[in-house]
């Protein structure tokens, strides 16, 4: 009985933000319709707002909170989905998390607003609530996004309010050098992304050079967290023998290297960028089977595996 009352207020403290929630409405949601009720929302997020007790906090947006995920870490664990990320993936699979501000996206079940403002406080209650789910299963809790980098005045504040519990950090490695060390200093485990290595194909296909994330990938190396290589297949694009080799050299002997993961392309993705009212335009072939040969990375010493 004591863990079903568990996952029912796990439920109830998860549930999409509502423009009836009394949540909703303390931190600025207004009974609007249509796109004002997007201006009526915390102009800023990441900015500060007064807590009870008299200091201040950082404000976080969040996107999406998913429990009982398997594949954003070890275990059972629960993913918070930060919004906002400097990069602009040719194929990016949450489209809805690329700016930093709430926005709505529409199917045939209605709109709904994407974009929750949470305080520190109350994701972190949120999470410790959970962790009698997740920690018995060996889990913990991912942030993602987006990326966490855009926020990380906010995950610190959240980890800094959580019990003892394993924290994976989920990032592209594009952000702030001292953001990124101060998060290191605080998380057990980092996922990170190396999608191309040719830093013109990387300004072509995320709209960044790869300067910054190749830079941080040393700081992540030598902080003594261990890392996953992560390695997102797109068809003729970071699929290719070149890239996969490159990507072998680059990481061949890093310390603090666990493996590297080849994740799959995910084509339903696509449908998510009409719903939040963008455009998809791949420039690639989708049809086309992804490589998925290991050999490169096997030969250069690592543990790969496709995730």
């Amino acid at each position: 009985m004591a863990q079903l009352n568990g996952l029912a207020a796990f439920a109830a403290a998860t549930r999409p933000r509502t423009e009836g929630d009394p949540l909703a409405r303390g931190m600025g949601y207004k009974r609007l319709r249509g796109p004002d009720r997007l201006s009526r929302w915390p102009a800023v997020f990441g900015g500060r707002l007064r807590e009870a007790r008299g200091g201040l906090m950082t404000m976080g947006c969040v996107f999406d909170i998913r429990e009982f995920t398997v594949h954003d870490g070890p275990g059972i664990r629960t993913t918070v989905f930060l919004k906002g990320c400097p990069l602009r993936c040719n194929w990016c699979h949450n489209p809805e998390g690329q700016s930093s501000q709430p926005q709505q996206m529409s199917s045939p079940a209605g709109t709904r607003l994407v974009g929750a403002a949470y305080s520190p406080q109350q994701l972190a209650g949120l999470l410790n609530r959970q962790s009698v789910i997740f920690l018995p299963n060996e889990g913990g809790v991912t942030f993602s996004g987006g990326e966490p980098l855009m926020q990380a005045d906010f995950v610190l504040e959240v980890i800094a309010r959580l019990k003892p519990m394993p924290i994976l950090l989920d990032t592209s490695g594009c952000g702030d050098e001292r953001d990124l060390r101060r998060l290191l200093d605080r998380v057990h485990l980092v996922y990170y992304d190396l999608k191309l290595m040719d830093e013109a194909s990387h300004l072509h296909y995320t709209g960044r050079s790869n300067r910054l994330i190749l830079s941080n990938l040393k700081i992540v190396s030598g902080s003594g967290v261990p890392f996953v290589i992560r390695v997102p297949l797109v068809p003729g694009v970071t699929d290719t023998e070149a890239n996969f080799a490159a990507i072998a050299q680059a990481v061949q002997g890093l310390p603090g290297l666990v493996r590297v993961d080849l994740l799959p392309y995910n084509r339903a993705a696509g449908a998510k960028y009409h719903a939040a009212g963008m455009e998809f335009h791949p420039e690639y072939d989708e049809t086309r089977p992804v490589n998925v040969n290991t050999g490169v990375f096997r030969e250069s010493g690592e543990e790969v595996r496709l995730a």
